[in-house]
């Protein structure tokens, strides 16, 4: 059933700092392949979610809102071994980081025709802002961010995790963001 193959987390953010930290905790938890759907109005802070994933992924390069093209794509960066792992093992390089932003697509199908959904099955991690724009679209697992503003400085974020991989991903996070979200 869809609830056994699902789980959510609600974390309240009370800063942009603090949604870029949490964007780090994922960030750093991401092998590749990937599909991260970000929802929200406007100024809820998808694009410092977005630039969080990326520096937990190690790419330094400034990322902001690809508004005007749809997709910014960012090579995947060297990546430190982890603790425990056999020295052989190193995964040198980071997968690549592809940022969507579908605020000016007028037409979900346009994502098919420009022939994005490859990227959506491919080895890089995708984050898409605006992904309500394209519901019906998406692969069936993914993790899905829902932004709302609770005020000025504080926001809502809802993980939903569809799928075993993004389940165990999201279990993870929450592990590794525990001390973060606080009381």
């Amino acid at each position: 059933s869809q609830e056994e193959n699902g789980g959510t987390l609600d974390i309240i953010s009370h800063s942009a700092m603090q949604t870029q930290r949490l964007g780090v905790r994922l960030g750093e938890l991401l092998q590749g392949g990937e599909l991260i759907l970000v929802e929200g109005q406007l100024g809820t802070g998808k694009t410092i979610l977005a630039q969080g994933i990326a520096q937990g992924m190690g790419i330094t390069e400034n990322i902001n809102s690809p508004t005007f093209t749809l997709l910014k794509e960012y090579p995947g960066q060297p990546r430190a071994t982890h603790p425990g792992e056999q020295p052989g093992s190193m995964q040198l390089v980071g997968p690549a980081l592809y940022h969507f932003d579908l605020y000016r697509l007028d037409n979900s199908e346009e994502i098919l025709e420009l022939g994005f959904e490859d990227y959506f099955y491919g080895v890089g991690v995708c984050v898409v802002e605006w992904a309500d724009k394209a519901d019906g679209l998406w692969p069936s697992e993914h993790l899905r961010i829902r932004m709302k503003m609770l005020s000025e400085t504080k926001r809502g974020l809802l993980f939903i995790a569809t799928g075993a991989y993004y389940c165990e991903l999201l279990r993870q996070f929450q592990k590794n963001t525990y001390a973060t979200i606080g009381a």
